[in-house]
């Protein structure tokens, strides 16, 4: 979970990502945070984040990227 709370302040390093439980429904991150997100992310774990995965639940916290990064890899086995 480390290297995700790296990639978020990477993009956004304002944001306090640790205390934050609603990144997506309070606006904290935007469209444009979550497309160069997702490209980290995807790149840094060898995983596609689908089109589908893309809902505020999965993104509103550290805790819910990482568990969506665990759950695309354990997908690819």
């Amino acid at each position: 979970m480390e290297r995700v709370l790296e990639i978020l302040t990477d993009v956004r390093p304002d944001v306090d990502f640790m205390n934050e439980t609603k990144l997506i429904d309070d606006g904290i991150i935007d469209s444009f945070d979550i497309i160069a997100i997702v490209s980290e992310l995807n790149d840094e774990f060898d995983v596609q984040i689908p089109i589908d995965e893309l809902e505020p639940d999965n993104f509103n916290t550290v805790e819910a990227i990482y568990e969506l990064i665990i759950k695309l890899q354990e997908e690819d086995e």
